[in-house]
């Protein structure tokens, strides 16, 4: 798809293309390589977008993936980087993943429980950051264990621990890195969903924009950017999706 002056300014109304980020995602908006800040896989792909549309991109630090959806949503940003969930698609709409990553389950070492499908049982509080898309999942998959938010994604082993809860749900990313700076806990083996992250812009935006952005994440993909990525800024545990 060419582009021409009218689809640059469906992506950036105010002449450059405004990024959010939800910064508590230790996959796509953090790297363990990078100095520069911010710096990730999703930071790139902002900045190749731009390139393409010869434009600048300014980028919107959120804490958590629901102030990111929030800023898609009411217009103040052009594109995001988040997970496909029916809850967001009134406000924003996605492209096709371009990674995909695991919900995982961390609890003490001593818990009783060893499998995933020991959790969802009455009586146990699950702790999960508010807004997540794992949280937004859960509170559809879980029949009779208890959901208890907390702020943010990265709150989530503190407050299990603080408040005494015995399962902590969030990015195995996040939990095993947890898990290796705190004692007496552990991440439960295998997941309990898939999270497929995705590129996103406001609805209201022309149907030739998400055309494009969606034909972008395929090229992406294709080409080697986003393993490249992940690899140049250590990522692991997260794959490109088909």
């Amino acid at each position: 798809m060419t582009v021409t002056p009218s689809l640059v300014a469906q992506f950036a109304p105010t002449g450059v293309l405004r990024a959010s980020l939800n910064m508590g995602n230790p996959v796509l908006a953090h790297s363990r390589t990078s100095s520069e800040k911010p710096a990730g896989v999703s930071i790139d792909l902002a900045r190749a977008l731009a390139r393409e549309l010869g434009i600048q991109a300014e980028f919107l630090q959120f804490p958590t993936a629901a102030k990111s959806v929030e800023a898609l949503g009411n217009g103040s940003a052009d594109v995001g980087f988040m997970a496909i969930d029916p809850l967001r698609a009134d406000r924003i709409q996605f492209t096709a993943a371009y990674v995909q990553i695991e919900g995982a389950y961390l609890v003490r070492k001593d818990s009783t429980i060893v499998s995933n499908d020991e959790v969802d049982k009455a009586g146990t509080v699950i702790v999960v950051g508010a807004g997540s898309a794992y949280a937004l999942y859960l509170a559809r998959a879980i029949k009779n264990a208890t959901l208890l938010q907390v702020p943010t994604s990265e709150a989530v082993v503190a407050g299990m621990l603080e408040g005494g809860h015995p399962v902590a749900a969030g990015v195995r990313q996040q939990l095993e890195a947890d898990a290796k700076r705190l004692a007496g806990v552990r991440v439960l083996d295998g997941r309990f969903m898939v999270i497929n992250q995705a590129m996103a812009m406001p609805k209201d935006r022309s149907a030739d924009a998400h055309a494009y952005l969606a034909d972008f994440v395929e090229r992406m993909k294709r080409s080697g950017f986003v393993a490249d990525g992940l690899k140049r800024h250590g990522i692991e545990g997260a794959r490109v999706a088909e």
